[in-house]
């Protein structure tokens, strides 16, 4: 669990974050996110004079995905960087963002879990490549055409398609 003790930041008013979040924690259950390494969150946590806590950290660690072409495994580096805004329940604030978060009532801790893993999830690109040029798989026989040529015969392309066709190659 990544928190920030509350009575400590009221006290200090700014709090330095340091932590890592394990490759098989919870917290990815229910994701598509299969990290190589643990993922380190670094940052600082800040009470603002209206009581506003605004946590600004970064997010560093390795993905394994698959290649969206030949679905080889790749690691993609991810390097993020969050800011995220929790203000006191209650406050009349208009709908300013979706990252404006509600502090947790009577609570001795700030959970930032969920929230990184939220922020995660909708800023995740879940294409990958393994280069570039990925010439990816056959899909007549599905063999992975960087490693060897098939010999499957390309077939007429559907007529029906032809118009669009025309149109993208007056694009190109």
């Amino acid at each position: 669990m990544l928190t920030i003790p509350s009575p400590r930041l009221e006290r200090e008013g700014t709090l330095e974050i340091q932590a890592e979040i394990p490759p098989d924690d919870p917290s990815w259950e229910g994701t598509e996110f299969r990290f190589s390494t643990p993922l380190v969150v670094s940052g600082q946590a800040l009470l603002t004079t209206s009581g506003d806590v605004l946590v600004r950290v970064s997010l560093r660690g390795l993905m394994a995905q698959k290649c969206r072409r030949c679905l080889d495994p790749v690691v993609v580096p991810l390097d993020e960087e969050l800011s995220l805004l929790f203000v006191p329940p209650g406050e009349d604030r208009e709908e300013e963002e979706d990252s404006v978060r509600l502090l947790p009532h009577g609570k001795s801790e700030l959970e930032l879990g969920q929230a990184i893993r939220e922020e995660l999830i909708s800023s995740h690109r879940p294409f990958a490549l393994c280069k570039e040029d990925c010439l990816g798989l056959c899909p007549q026989c599905g063999l992975n055409l960087n490693q060897e040529s098939c010999k499957c015969s390309v077939e007429e392309p559907d007529p029906r398609w032809d118009s669009l066709r025309a149109l993208n190659e007056e694009r190109d």
